[in-house]
């Protein structure tokens, strides 16, 4: 017969999947409570009982060890279950051995198995009234101590917990709120918040478990006593005192069994609720925190001491004690700080390193005014134990150039490069290169002032400033070179003297705005009204600006702010035009220029401007105000830059290097001519000369 299916009814019924559902851990659990319950009804043989009673002693134990290993009381949130399923095991093989011994007592010890056997002779020593005596200190430590003061924790835990919940609630809410945990973590801590809560109000009642096993225990031993006995004499036809000794030693023996596993449940629920507020397992939190102080520990041990010398006490017990304490006063500090230092370290090096930053977009706009990139072979000039430290060399050019030109040099940017060949370096000014040299950093640069080959060994190259013919030398050769008067620099001295002439060649344009508030800002009082006479009514600070830059392009020192701020003063009351004010300026400034340009001899070199030139340049001029400018012919203006060339060629072969004299008119279109193929030549009006300098004309052009 099959079904729909084609299966048999057998198959339908799928016994293996039954069995294994049978198998499961909660179908096992609900036979054993089950049995629980058979036993107080139906009777048990003696050898069941004895392996009922170890049962509940290993439980017992095992409960006993988890609560004092956990590390927090939810961690055995089972336990308020575990306490009844034990106290009903408990009450179960009471009851199985009350049965045993009224019905068998009077047939000797062993009448209600091996296990309360063994109690009865063991721990009584054959005595019923030790017996009963232990079993009553069992029995009110267990009732009047343990268990009443575990149920009292348990239910004032139960109510402060309770009345915590509502401020705790609020506090998770408040740091979801604050964005100091995520909703995953505040659905965690509320279900920790109402686990908690249940737990303990679960251990209120399930105290009431302990203390009802308790109370029913002393009930049953006192049933036992007296109706044993009168089972014994009514039915058995036994003496009093034969009656009283077997049933009163089964008794006690059945009490002890059941109250010594009580015990160790109702220790297990003291601990459980009285460490609830301690992190860590129980062994570590009472003895950590009673070994935590060393002062205590120093002062039990001299205490100690002091109990063993006195007469009658046993010396060779008390010493040893106080020896123990004072040792452990002595050496637990020391312990603890070297774990504390070794957590320092361990979570020191649990940290991950902090993500680099991510540099704001803003930062590409950032641009450098003077940076001195090098090559990685040349970045032992930065700190060379031989004290020539480039930055030190660095510092000392930017109040070199402070005195000299008046202006302070922006910071410089020194970094490495590795885009660069090892013993190269770059200079650049706002971004843009402007200098460059390769130069070897563990030797001499040696140039000679005659212009004659140098007679020494070495590495033949060009000096990257001036473009000069120079030598590398080793430093050996250092005193023999001084010696034929030749000139002997150092690499750092080298890339400075390059950076110098590239910051004058380039001041104007690191002269901003700013700065040039800042050398208004910074003249002394008896200037500052000079300051708010010109600034702004004449002259704006950008105006200001542009004239200083005018005179840095030609590396005339504006150190002398206030004549400076004079000049302009007299210039603005008939124009505005900014090279006609830097012009008029210049010649207030006649003194420094002329000095500046006078030579070891005592005169300033010149070579004029012939009429005709002077009257092709006034002709070229075209335009007014800020729109004058030069209109001369292309062959024109070749054929006077080639003169030009010539003719400052010709002197400097003669060790001379002339000043270029015109008339104040056509002075600054001549420079602006000249400055495109000989930056380095003066260009001076007639007057420009101080009245007292003394001059030398070499030639004319």
């Amino acid at each position: 017969m099959t079904d729909e299916t084609g299966r048999s009814p057998l198959q339908a019924l799928n016994l293996p999947a039954i069995w294994q559902s049978m198998k499961r851990s909660e179908v096992a659990f609900a036979l054993a409570i089950v049995a629980l319950i058979v036993v107080l009804i139906l009777p048990m043989p003696t050898w069941l009982l004895d392996i009922g009673l170890t049962i509940s002693f290993t439980f017992s134990i095992l409960i006993l060890m988890v609560v004092l290993s956990i590390q927090k009381p939810l961690d055995f949130s089972s336990f308020p279950t575990i306490l009844l399923i034990s106290t009903m095991l408990r009450l179960a093989l009471n009851m199985a051995s009350t049965r045993l011994i009224l019905a068998d007592g009077h047939r000797g010890a062993d009448a209600a198995g091996s296990v309360i056997e063994t109690f009865a002779s063991f721990v009584m020593g054959g005595n019923f009234i030790i017996g009963i005596t232990v079993f009553a200190i069992l029995t009110l430590v267990n009732f009047m101590v343990i268990t009443k003061g575990a149920g009292r924790i348990a239910e004032v835990a139960a109510r402060f917990t309770l009345d915590a919940m509502p401020g705790k609630q609020m506090a998770i809410d408040a740091d979801l709120s604050a964005g100091l945990i995520d909703e995953a973590s505040a659905r965690a801590r509320r279900k920790e918040l109402e686990d908690e809560s249940q737990f303990f109000g679960s251990m209120d009642g399930a105290s009431k478990f302990v203390r009802g096993d308790a109370i029913a225990g002393l009930i049953i031993t006192f049933v036992n006593v007296i109706v044993g006995m009168i089972i014994g004499i009514g039915q058995e036809d036994m003496a009093f005192a034969a009656a009283a000794d077997a049933y009163t030693k089964l008794t006690i023996g059945d009490g002890l069994v059941s109250q010594i596993p009580a015990l160790l449940v109702s220790l297990a629920a003291g601990l459980m609720v009285s460490k609830s507020g301690t992190p860590g397992s129980t062994d570590k939190a009472v003895v950590g925190q009673l070994t935590f102080y060393p002062v205590a520990l120093g002062l039990t041990s001299v205490l100690v001491g002091v109990l063993g010398f006195l007469p009658g006490m046993p010396w060779f017990i008390f010493l040893p004690a106080a020896a123990a304490l004072g040792f452990a006063a002595y050496y637990l500090p020391r312990v603890r700080e070297k774990e504390a230092e070794e957590k320092a370290r361990e979570e020191i090096a649990a940290i991950p390193p902090p993500p680099v930053p991510e540099e704001p977009i803003s930062s590409a706009l950032a641009i450098d005014l003077i940076r001195l990139e090098l090559g990685y072979g040349l970045l032992a000039l930065i700190n060379s134990p031989a004290g020539q430290r480039l930055t030190d060399q660095i510092r000392g050019l930017r109040r070199q150039l402070a005195g000299e030109i008046g202006v302070i040099l922006p910071s410089v940017r020194i970094q490495d490069n590795l885009q660069l060949p090892p013993n190269t370096y770059v200079i650049r000014v706002k971004e843009i290169e402007s200098g460059k040299g390769d130069i070897r950093p563990n030797m001499l640069l040696c140039m000679d002032p005659r212009g004659e080959p140098i007679g020494l060994p070495g590495e033949t190259t060009t000096e990257p400033t001036f473009g000069l013919p120079a030598m590398w030398i080793e430093p050996a050769y250092r005193e023999e070179a001084m010696f034929k008067g030749l000139t002997v620099v150092d690499p750092p001295t080298v890339i400075t003297t390059h950076l110098t002439e590239v910051v004058k060649d380039n001041m104007a344009d690191l002269l901003s705005y700013a700065e040039t508030q800042k050398l208004l800002d910074e003249l002394g009082k008896e200037h500052q009204k000079l300051v708010a006479d010109v600034v702004p009514g004449q002259i704006s600070v950008g105006g200001l600006q542009r004239v200083l830059q005018n005179l840095l392009s030609e590396r005339v020192s504006v150190r002398d702010l206030p004549t400076i701020l004079e000049g302009i003063a007299e210039a603005t009351a008939y124009t505005r035009a900014i090279t006609q004010i830097t012009e008029h300026v210049r010649v207030r400034l006649a003194r420094q220029i002329s000095d500046a340009n006078t030579n070891h001899m005592g005169y300033i070199p010149l070579v004029t401007l012939s009429p005709d030139w002077e009257q092709s340049f006034a002709e070229a001029i075209v335009g007014d105000g800020e729109d004058r400018q030069l209109a001369m012919a292309p062959s024109r203006l070749q054929q006077f830059i080639t003169v030009v060339r010539q003719t400052f060629e010709r002197f400097a072969m003669q060790g001379e290097a002339p000043v270029l004299l015109t008339s104040p008119g056509v002075r600054p279109y001549v420079r602006s001519i000249i400055e495109r193929f000989r930056p380095a030549t003066v260009v001076m009006s007639q007057n420009e000369i101080h009245p007292k300098a003394k001059i030398k004309t070499l030639g004319q052009i």
